[in-house]
């Protein structure tokens, strides 16, 4: 199941090269999220989470908004099913909204 959210993206890291024979590509998005609550104790405010997005070559789509960070962005995931009960979000789209910078 896909669905769109707008988030807060506060830096982007690419990372691209060859590991143990094995090329890689990909571009980690760290997006903010509420900081959950548990059992050891209460909480309070965000933190960034990473989500990482399969292609480097999108770091490139972002590279004129440096001095722009924190940005808006609208952000497409979809859910998967994972194991013990869990989902698990994919980044499959984001792309950022108007060029301003989101409040903090």
């Amino acid at each position: 199941m896909q669905f769109k959210s707008v988030v807060i993206v506060h830096g982007i890291k690419e990372s691209v090269g060859t590991y143990e024979g094995r090329d890689f590509s990909s571009c980690t998005f760290h997006c903010e999220v509420d900081l959950k609550e548990n059992g050891a104790g209460r909480s309070l405010g965000r933190v960034t989470r990473p989500f990482k997005f399969p292609d480097a070559k999108e770091f490139d789509k972002w590279a004129h908004l440096g001095a722009s960070f924190p940005i808006r962005a609208t952000a497409t995931f979809e859910m998967e099913a994972a194991k013990e009960d869990k989902t698990v979000l994919k980044l499959v789209d984001i792309r950022p909204l108007a060029q301003q910078k989101a409040a903090v």
